[in-house]
């Protein structure tokens, strides 16, 4: 058996080397993080360890040693700085390393703030890694004042945390509403309202002109005109995919590291996984930002890295906690013309349709309809809107 070097230390990584030693791979292993811990979940971050309900090691996939006793080699805070397709071999930290089969799980990065807005006074945070958590978790005083920029679910999330510390939240979204390239206009005036009901100041069509302050950020000019005094900043405003390394190698690259259905890239021995990336699905090359698209894709590159020939058919899910609402998606709601709402005490869900057909659904406090719909969707089963909508409806019903 070959060599297998992963390159990142995230969820994917962890999920694939694991899925290669349980399915009898004997080869050397080794994992190459750039963080100085090994690979942790990255979704408690902006909820329950901001909120110090948390401990650092809780967030750890597998504890250390036991990567150790599952002979995978793990080498963290280490960069790769390159890496030769032709020599199969690459950088990490000044050491060389060679390869058989190469793994990119690279992730994402986090955007930020340009600088020439003040995106490099000091203050101005972003939430993508232990680092990033654990140095702004000291700002988080009763009364500060936060400004949050970007109403997508790193924002919202990190304004829920904020505010049940009792902190002054502004949230302000330049698109017209919170939520506008990933949900429908009814899921976002859901939250909306439950972060107004606690306190937060949700600002749409609104942006950040620029930020101010001798050395740290102490104010912030938004675009309709007004100022607002901050203590500091948190930049949800998205993320991209690592895909640097990769594309300075020659790898070919199409909304990520391109991959096709089975996770290798345009390089022989060579594979991709996780948020880096892209596959195609259903006509197109899609990346999927998810902890769920992570571990399968990871387990079908295991597997096809062991010879399976096996083709990836994703099967998309996501989650948000806020406050004391536990939001789950299923499907990908792309595409879609209509939305059903349906309501059952505190529970609600919205349903997304293209025609006929289901294609997705937000369920808030509604687990039960949420299984129901993922399962009509995994199978491609669409029932009748009006039936979807009827309260008296028994939802283990539409599946048959």
């Amino acid at each position: 058996m070959g060599k297998v070097v992963v390159i990142g230390a995230g969820q994917a990584a962890a999920s694939l080397v694991v899925r290669l030693r349980d399915k009898g791979f004997e080869g050397p292993i080794t994992v190459i993080g750039d963080e100085p811990v090994p690979p942790y979940q990255r979704p408690p971050l902006s909820k329950a360890y901001l909120l110090g309900d948390m401990e650092e090691e809780r967030l750890y996939l597998r504890p250390h040693d036991f990567y150790t006793a599952r002979g995978i080699d793990l080498i963290l805070n280490a960069p790769v700085t390159a890496v030769d397709l032709t020599a199969r071999t690459l950088i990490a930290d000044g050491r060389k390393l060679d390869w058989d089969d190469l793994v990119f799980c690279t992730g994402s990065t986090p955007r930020r703030l340009p600088a020439a807005i003040g995106g490099d006074l000091e203050g101005v945070c972003a939430v993508r890694t232990i680092a990033d958590v654990q140095a702004m978790r000291p700002r988080f005083r009763h009364g500060a004042r936060v400004l949050i920029v970007g109403g997508g679910y790193i924002g919202l999330e990190a304004a829920a945390v904020a505010s049940k510390l009792g902190l002054k939240v502004t949230l302000v979204e330049m698109a017209e509403r919170i939520l506008q390239r990933v949900a429908a206009p009814e899921t976002a005036d859901y939250f909306r309202d439950l972060h107004r009901a606690h306190g937060v100041d949700i600002r749409e069509g609104v942006g950040l002109g620029r930020l101010t302050g001798e050395g740290r950020v102490q104010a912030a000019e938004l675009t309709d005109g007004t100022s607002l005094p901050v203590d500091f900043v948190i930049a949800g405003v998205g993320i991209v995919p690592a895909m640097d390394l990769a594309e300075a190698a020659g790898i070919e690259i199409e909304n990520g590291i391109r991959t096709d259905a089975t996770g290798q890239t345009s390089a022989p021995n060579v594979w991709a996984a996780g948020d880096c990336a892209s596959f195609p699905h259903r006509g197109a090359q899609i990346r999927l930002e998810s902890v769920g698209n992570a571990i399968d894709q990871a387990g079908v590159v295991a597997d096809n890295i062991l010879g399976a020939a096996r083709a990836y058919d994703a099967k998309p899910w996501f989650w948000s906690d806020q406050y004391d609402v536990k939001l789950q998606i299923a499907g990908l709601n792309a595409g879609y013309d209509r939305v059903v709402t349906r309501r059952s005490g505190v529970a609600v869900s919205h349903w997304y349709y293209a025609g006929a057909t289901l294609l997705a659904l937000d369920a808030m406090n509604d687990p039960r309809a949420y299984m129901v719909g993922k399962r009509l969707i995994e199978s491609g089963k669409s029932p009748k809107p009006e039936a979807v909508a009827d309260p008296a409806t028994e939802l283990k019903t539409l599946l048959k």
